[in-house]
Formats: structure tokens, C-alpha cells, sequence
């Protein structure tokens, strides 16, 4: 097998023709928009999060789900509205409360994993992207809350994680630009890092075309179809003049990293992927005057009572992001889902101008165990790296990993 597409140049699709390329591999790359990283790996928190690896399959994220169903701007929100679709995923979300320990454990034994190889690839590639090491930092309003990611933490520290508990006036220490008077205590995770996942992704692209990959841009796949030498994608390519060319290109095999489109693709091929659209929102805030900068954190957080994270992308811009949204394939930007971002950036970090601040959505392809899809589909050739979630940024580079490995041994079977 030595001509490999991958479907999707996202964070996961360029980490994994990345990967294929430093293994010998010819890899072609498809992708529906005319630049990389247009949708989920746009504009999320930034976060590189072990800290943030717990799985949400827990009674206590459920309770939380239900009494906020109703509250238009509470951090987790369920449209109602009857889909079949919708409420299988959420019954196998519900199956999996008890797997809860084992994921948790070993998604944060995978985003530890992940770190020195996405490293290396920036460092290699010499790919600036806002790279901050100033750890991420939990926050807690009440004892109770901070108890409960006490049992958390538990879990984290034996998937390897070090991370500390920290008092109030430590937090302060930690990151002097949050106004924290009404913090009770947090968790601070000094080997997590934030950046930014779109400019990583799109230098990591160049990197994969500078390696010999071959761009299909502006390119839908149509279908793939298995033929004697492999696989037959065909797909239809957007052109400058607003006409189309279709075309046929034959592979050895396929990696599909198509994020919320991941489970349409996966269906014509025979294969079940549960991935539902789980709906987040950011803000970008343009730190244009030299007060909103120096009042802006450098540190990441995340305040657990709203799950709202933070990042700080260079001297100009912060990034705020949270939210999760369960209202099928809709990106519709509310008004009442950013206003807790601008009111949430207010009201801790008050020195900072909220004037111009950019909104975005975004899709995350999520699993109901919370894992990742990595590894072989039924059909021979065929393989999946998607499914990541809220982590995806955090997970791609060991998954890219996983699935470039699965592919070589695949190929050692057959020769």
C-alpha cells in the first residue's frame, strides 16, 4: 500500500498525511474548502489539554444536562426537537457512564502521548503557531465543585498526569490578570500549552505539499468505490469561474479524517460511526490597546462552572471559547450563546476591551465514549482517524500516529 488519500485537512487530516509522508507513503489530500482548516480546526480554545481529558459519561455531566435543557445561555444545551439521530447517540452516551474511569484514563494517557510529536512537527516544519508553555489552570467557585475534580484529578494523575491543587491566593500568583476574589480554589496542570490550531494546521499543510503531497482542494468526494488495484475516489472540484471538474483518482487505501462528516462517508462504506455534530462557540478579542494586552491572561483556564477555556494567541489577540450545543449539523451564531463569552471575559478580566471581539461556531464530531475512531474500517484499505471531540487539537498527533502505524502493518500482512 503506498498511495495513501486522506479525506479532510483539518488538524487530523494534516497530522496524518504528515505522518504518512515521514513513513515513505504518496498521500493526496482532499478537502471540501479552498484552505485548510476552515471548519472545526478554525477557531476552538486552543487548549493542548490533558487536564481537560476527562470524558463527559459521568451521572453528575447528565444531572447538569437536564436542568440546563431549558436555559438558553447554560454551558451545555439540548434542542428538544425529536431526531432519531440525536437521542440514539445521547442512549449510548448514557451506556457508556460506565466506562467512565477507563476513558478518562486513557484519553489522558493519549493526550500526554500527544504533545512531544506535535512539538516535533512544529519544530521541524518551523511552523509558528502562538505556542504558549504556561500550563493550564482550572478554577472552582465553591468547595463543592472543587471536591468533586478532586475525585477527577485522581483519575488524570493515574493516566500520568502531574497536576497540582492550588489555593486562591496561589491562583493569583499563577495568573495576576484574573480577577479571582470569588475563586475558591483550582487545579493548575503546569506541562499543558495552548496555540493556535488553525495556524498549525495550515503550515503543516504546506509542509505536507513541500513533502510531495498532492492538494485536492475545493474537492467533494462523491464516492469511493473498491476496484482491483484498491479504491476509486470520485469527486467533484470547485473551479475560480464558478464551473466544476469532476475527476476520478485510484488509491491504495483511504484514511478518513472528514470530522461531523465523518459518519456519512463511513455509512457508504459499510461502516457504523456514531459521530454527532456537538455544537461550540468562540470569541476572538482583539487586544488593540496596550491596557486590554497587558490585562489579558498568558495562562489558560478553565472556569468549571461555565466550562468556559481560555488562550492567549500572541500579544493581540485571546481567545474564549466554550459551550456545548446539541442542535444536529445547525452553525447558526447565536447571539445568546456568545453573550456569556463577552460577559464571562468581562466580568474576570475587566482591563480588557470586549469592543472588538470576533464570533465563531463550530461542529465538534464526537463519539458517544468519547474516543476517538482510529484504525481499520470493514472494507480492506479503508481506515479512520476522527471522532476526537472537544480534544481533537489535543489528540491529533498521537492518533495520526496510531493510524499511520495500523497502515504500515497493514501492508506488511499483505506483502
Amino acid at each position: 500500500m503506498s498511495h495513501i488519500a486522506v479525506i479532510g485537512a483539518g488538524i487530523t487530516g494534516t497530522t496524518t498525511a504528515y505522518a504518512l509522508l515521514k513513513r515513505g507513503y504518496k498521500v493526496s489530500i482532499f478537502e471540501k474548502h479552498p484552505y485548510a482548516a476552515m471548519e472545526t480546526s478554525f477557531a476552538n480554545g486552543g487548549q493542548l489539554s490533558a487536564s481537560n481529558a476527562e470524558v463527559w459519561n459521568s451521572v453528575s455531566t447528565i444531572i447538569k444536562g437536564v436542568k440546563w435543557m431549558f436555559k438558553p445561555d447554560a454551558p451545555l444545551l439540548l434542542n428538544p426537537t425529536p431526531s432519531w439521530h440525536k437521542y440514539s447517540w445521547l442512549a449510548e452516551f448514557i451506556g457508556q457512564v460506565r466506562n467512565y474511569r477507563e476513558n478518562t484514563i486513557e484519553t489522558t494517557r493519549l493526550a500526554i502521548a500527544a504533545r512531544q510529536h506535535l512539538y516535533d512537527m512544529a519544530k521541524a516544519e518551523n511552523i509558528d503557531f502562538n505556542l504558549e508553555h504556561k500550563g493550564i489552570l482550572h478554577i472552582y467557585r465553591d468547595q463543592k465543585s472543587f471536591d468533586q475534580a478532586a475525585k477527577t484529578n485522581q483519575l488524570l494523575q493515574e493516566g500520568g498526569l502531574d497536576r497540582r491543587a492550588v489555593t486562591a491566593s496561589e491562583i493569583r500568583q499563577i495568573e495576576p490578570t484574573l480577577e479571582s476574589n470569588s475563586l475558591y480554589g483550582g487545579f493548575y496542570t503546569p506541562s499543558d500549552s495552548t496555540g493556535d490550531i488553525h495556524k498549525y494546521s495550515t503550515g503543516l499543510l504546506k509542509a505536507c505539499e513541500r513533502l510531495g503531497a498532492t492538494l485536492y482542494m475545493q474537492c467533494g468526494i462523491t464516492a469511493i468505490e473498491q476496484s482491483a488495484t484498491g479504491h476509486t475516489l470520485s469527486w467533484d472540484m470547485a473551479l475560480n469561474n464558478q464551473e466544476s471538474a469532476k475527476g476520478q483518482t485510484t488509491v491504495d487505501g483511504v484514511v478518513i479524517c472528514g470530522g461531523v462528516a465523518s459518519r456519512e462517508l463511513a455509512a457508504s462504506l459499510g461502516d457504523r460511526i456514531n459521530i454527532y455534530p456537538v455544537k461550540g462557540y468562540s470569541i476572538t478579542v482583539m487586544l488593540n490597546d496596550e491596557e486590554s494586552q497587558s490585562g489579558a491572561p498568558y495562562v489558560s483556564l478553565l472556569d468549571e462552572d461555565t466550562k468556559i477555556v481560555t488562550s492567549r494567541l500572541g500579544k493581540d489577540r485571546f481567545r474564549v471559547a466554550g459551550t456545548a450545543e446539541f442542535n444536529g449539523m445547525n452553525k447558526d451564531i447565536r447571539a445568546d450563546r456568545i453573550a456569556p463569552l463577552v460577559n464571562w471575559t468581562r466580568r474576570f478580566f475587566p482591563k480588557v476591551s470586549t469592543e472588538h471581539a470576533i464570533p465563531w461556531t463550530g461542529l465538534r464530531p464526537m463519539t458517544p465514549n468519547m474516543l476517538p475512531k482510529v484504525g481499520a474500517g470493514s472494507r480492506k484499505g479503508i481506515f479512520y482517524n476522527t471522532g476526537h471531540g472537544h480534544l481533537g487539537w489535543t489528540l491529533s498527533a498521537i492518533t495520526a500516529e496510531m493510524v499511520a502505524h495500523d497502515i504500515e502493518q497493514s501492508a506488511l500482512k499483505a506483502a
